[in-house]
């Protein structure tokens, strides 16, 4: 049986394909078109599934959408579906039913308490769910404007970042900051009133339409006036209080119990999952790695799994390399079209001895391997890599190649079964979902890569899940006697991840990348 999940319709467009009931495929169409995605089908990520199923439309059994799918009421698109799909059940799935079953089907729970927060989807912001077996139930709905999501957003806006876009960059400005505006925004978010929060609307006004669209009467409690010049202490303690602020509401949302789940847009926060770890309410915690909009494709796939078909069989998540995949034909292909210079590597070996001679000498390394992966983060197949030996890594990463603020850090790679030695770290470490810390005696080691204090953003790598990687990782160990690099995902200035052959040549001559290895294609200049 395939089903082929839709989410994001209106924006952050993504397919995803589950087939027997195992998530085999899963892609974003703004990857894929090197663009935002402006809204409708998301045909390219539909398109490229199907391709690596080795499917076609005519083959797919169900077809599952995430609402919303347009503003107001439009039949075309039932009837456009129909006869894209011929042979398809159609299943229309409620936005955050669709975010929940995202959170729990793929988790390792049989039973969990299910969180699910975003900004606004279907009328509702977030709810609490109850999950056993293959039952979701709602215990709690949050209505927009009650939302703390939304309440981050204007935050963003306020600092000078754009809202629905830019959040994470208040994220990682916040460890810079002093949390003293915490209070107050807790009583902005309404806590103290139950576990359900409840925005307190005279802080807004509904005529201001740019920093955040506050009332007088919040900048009054800042103590600000309207429109007055932040000083750069003033835009991170804002940010390290929101920050704290929207923790704690969440924290008293989820309540207690055995296990979490969670999804949504806010859970892309990955200091805010991290404070649900650590806050000893739950005993484990499991995070949607693809947390927004594009993480619903795969909830609804699996929401028509288990409740349209009503099969039991549930199968957690083993990686999130689910996009597409370019053998040497295909970046022969491209490489000599744009008349390049490189080397071809025969083996895989040959590569991890070249990549790491690289990075001993301090290079910069792009490196494009296997399947892309889904979601926001690199996780070692479309990367950048540097050495945290290399005292320049990341100024050079920041200043020369990404072109972003300072206070933006980098992701520290290790093997699995060595990141014990270096850090303190949980599960979510194999997406990049939460935040580690650094053990003392390697502080001073790892110190660029720090958020504040010892707080550091870790990516474990397991074996089976990504065994070139992996043994890139030994590698450099076996080189310098440290088996971590530092990672950050490979696209510049802003542009989505990079997906095809192309569009990694493209950013590698763009940017102040030394060397780039596509499969065994090396590329240096």
């Amino acid at each position: 049986m395939l089903i082929l999940g839709i989410g994001g319709w209106l924006h952050d467009g993504a397919a995803a394909l589950v087939k027997d009931g195992r998530l085999i495929a899963a892609m974003e169409e703004d990857k894929l078109r090197r663009q935002a995605h402006s809204g409708g089908l998301p045909e390219r990520a539909v398109a490229e599934c199907l391709r690596v199923a080795s499917a076609k439309p005519a083959d797919v059994d169900c077809v599952a959408i995430a609402r919303p799918m347009a503003i107001g009421p439009d039949p075309s698109h039932h009837l456009h579906l129909k006869s894209l799909f011929p042979n398809s059940r159609l299943v229309i799935v409620d936005h955050h039913v669709a975010h929940a079953a995202s959170a729990f089907y793929p988790s390792p729970f049989e039973k969990a308490r299910v969180v699910t927060l975003d900004s606004l989807g279907d009328m509702r912001c977030g709810a609490l769910w109850e999950a056993a077996g293959v039952s979701i139930e709602a215990l709690e709905e949050l209505y927009a404007p009650d939302s703390p999501a939304s309440f981050y957003s204007r935050i963003t806006q306020l600092l000078g970042y754009r809202a629905g876009a830019e959040e994470h960059k208040v994220q990682w400005m916040a460890p810079g900051g002093k949390p003293r505006f915490r209070d107050p925004f807790l009583d902005i978010l309404g806590a103290g009133n139950g576990t359900r929060p409840r925005l307190d609307q005279s802080y807004f006004d509904t005529s201001r339409s740019t920093a955040g669209g506050f009332s007088d009467r919040f900048y009054s409690m800042l103590g600000f006036d309207h429109g007055a010049q932040l000083s750069e202490q003033d835009r991170s303690d804002i940010a390290a209080s929101v920050q704290s602020a929207v923790e704690e509401m969440v924290l008293e949302f989820a309540g207690e119990g055995e296990n979490l789940c969670l999804a949504g847009g806010l859970m892309l926060n990955a200091s805010l999952v991290s404070a649900l770890e650590h806050s000893g309410r739950y005993k484990h915690v499991w995070v949607q790695p693809a947390a927004g909009n594009a993480g619903t494709s795969v909830g609804c796939a699996f929401h028509a799994w288990h409740q349209t078909f009503r099969n039991t069989e549930r199968h957690p998540l083993d990686n999130l390399f689910l996009g597409p995949e370019y053998d040497r034909e295909q970046i022969k292909e491209v490489v000599e079209n744009c008349k390049l210079r490189f080397s071809y590597i025969t083996t895989d070996e040959e590569v991890v001895e070249t990549a790491v001679r690289r990075l001993s000498d301090h290079q910069i390394v792009a490196w494009f391997q296997g399947r892309m992966e889904f979601g926001s983060r690199a996780l070692g197949n479309r990367s950048i890599f540097a050495s945290p030996l290399n005292p320049y890594s990341t100024e050079n990463l920041n200043v020369y190649i990404k072109r972003r603020e300072p206070f933006r850090k980098f992701a520290a790679s290790v093997p699995e079964e060595l990141a014990s030695e270096y850090f303190e770290c949980s599960d979510s470490a194999r997406f990049l979902a939460s935040i580690s810390r650094v053990r003392e005696k390697h502080r001073k080691t790892f110190e660029a890569a720090t958020l504040g204090g010892d707080q550091i953003r870790v990516h474990t790598v397991r074996r089976q899940d990504n065994p070139l990687c992996w043994e890139l990782l030994q590698a450099a160990g076996r080189a310098s006697g440290l088996p971590v690099l530092y990672n950050t995902s490979f696209n510049l200035f802003g542009e989505r991840l990079v997906c095809d052959p192309r569009a990694a040549v493209r950013s590698f001559y763009s940017s102040g990348i030394d060397s780039m290895f596509v499969g065994n294609f090396l590329l240096e200049k």
